[in-house]
């Protein structure tokens, strides 16, 4: 069988995909998924050179054309058609490019058709529930109860060539890089998680629009998480500079989870070369720059450390704290210069 024959006999049959993809789980691999994230936020930011580039080093980790496209497509109905159009517009140019210059493009596969008995309402009725966790009706305006039923819900989340946890990733993604929808983005991670993300691949989002720049969307989700990080290995060559026990757990992209047991620190430090990026994650922390006052460290606070500026941070005197850090702007031959340790006198007077 050849292989265009293949792909038009899968298109062709409307339960090819629903009888073989569990829709209850994600399936990008985790390279996959978070360029897709990048993909998502960068959509909904309208930042249109950064969506190009990640768009390129999405279709490199062999992304689907069809996963890349009904992604942008779904994003209407969060972000609006101007920007759902203009992405799309940006990955038609993405292939064009590619395919000018014989650089491997996967097309995949498109949705499987709905059989004409197919009700709209009634499955997105369904979708919608599992959702949500129970069954919901938007009494308020009626209207949009159907179009979020039928249409979002029915119509759009039955396109099988993303699952549904899929679209809950890229959901998440999106309305994480949008201002003022907290509540929104609260109830699609409760979402994402009926619909089968795990814990570790939402924390996955966090990291890659960390490890993509989007230091601030990053931070928004991770306020919202409320949910235990690895706490990884005792980070026990960096133990010489830390008063308490610490642990690493480092992820792509340079980034690096660091978790801080109760009253743990780092030494006084100064990064030459680099602004280093903290995204606290869990618990309760503090930072504190050399004669200023120390800064309170929770869930979703963004910290960009200037180059050349001596500082500490760690964990609270009652709780773990857990942050991520990243190097920005960093330069040719940066470095990391370890001082004096944090006194007692010094960390019990915050």
């Amino acid at each position: 069988m050849t292989l265009a024959l293949a792909v038009l006999l899968v298109a062709c049959s409307p339960k090819q995909q629903t009888e073989t993809k569990d829709m209850n789980q994600l399936s990008f691999t985790t390279d996959q998924a978070a360029w897709m994230s990048a993909i998502a936020c960068d959509e909904a930011k309208g930042d249109l050179v950064a969506l190009e580039s990640a768009i390129h080093n999405g279709l490199e980790a062999e992304l689907t054309v069809s996963q890349i496209k009904e992604a942008l497509s779904q994003l209407y109905a969060y972000t609006g058609f101007p920007r759902s159009l203009n992405a799309l517009g940006v990955l038609q140019r993405v292939i064009g490019d590619r395919q000018a210059k014989g650089v491997k493009v996967i097309m995949g596969e498109d949705a499987s058709p709905l059989g004409e008995d197919y009700d709209a309402l009634k499955e997105g009725t369904r979708v919608q529930t599992q959702l949500v966790g129970k069954a919901f009706k938007y009494e308020f305006a009626e209207a949009t109860d159907y179009y979020l039923k039928a249409h979002l819900f029915g119509d759009i989340f039955a396109r099988d060539n993303m699952t549904y946890a899929d679209r809950e990733l890229v959901t998440v993604s999106a309305l994480s890089g949008l201002e003022g929808v907290e509540p929104q983005l609260k109830a699609h991670i409760a979402g994402a998680r009926n619909m089968g993300v795990t814990e570790e691949q939402l924390q996955g989002i966090v990291v890659a629009l960390a490890a993509n720049g989007l230091l601030n969307e990053a931070g928004r989700l991770a306020g919202l998480l409320q949910t235990e990080w690895l706490q990884g290995k005792p980070n026990d060559a960096y133990a010489q500079y830390f008063t308490g026990q610490s642990y690493l757990q480092p992820y792509f992209g340079g980034v690096a989870n660091v978790t801080f047991e109760p009253r743990c620190r780092n030494n006084w430090h100064v990064h030459h070369g680099a602004v280093q990026v903290l995204i606290c994650v869990s618990g309760k922390g503090w930072y504190q720059e050399w004669n200023k006052p120390a800064v309170p460290l929770t869930p979703g606070t963004v910290i960009a450390i200037p180059d050349g500026v001596k500082h500490w941070h760690g964990a609270a005197a009652d709780s773990w704290m857990q942050h991520l850090a990243i190097h920005t702007q960093e330069q040719p031959g940066a470095t990391n210069e370890w001082l004096e340790p944090v006194s007692d006198t010094q960390y019990n007077s915050i």
